[in-house]
């Protein structure tokens, strides 16, 4: 997929757990491992929004288009 999630780099930067991260997002952590493993088809604005204000970064920083 052209689409590469990279919210592992992220929550190493910060030191912060996928628990943690799950939890002050408001996600289960199995949601957070499809994320992370690049499996979802989807993200909700609402998701990406409150992804960004929890680790303090851009959705660029999230998310990157890797061409195939």
């Amino acid at each position: 997929m052209p689409i590469v999630v990279r919210i592992d780099v992220e929550l190493a930067k910060r030191k912060m757990s996928v628990g943690e991260f799950a939890e002050r997002v408001g996600l289960t952590p199995a949601n957070v491992a499809v994320l992370k493993n690049g499996r979802a088809k989807a993200v909700r604005f609402s998701t990406l929004d409150a992804m960004c204000r929890v680790l303090e970064c851009q959705p660029g920083d999230l998310l990157e288009w890797v061409e195939e």
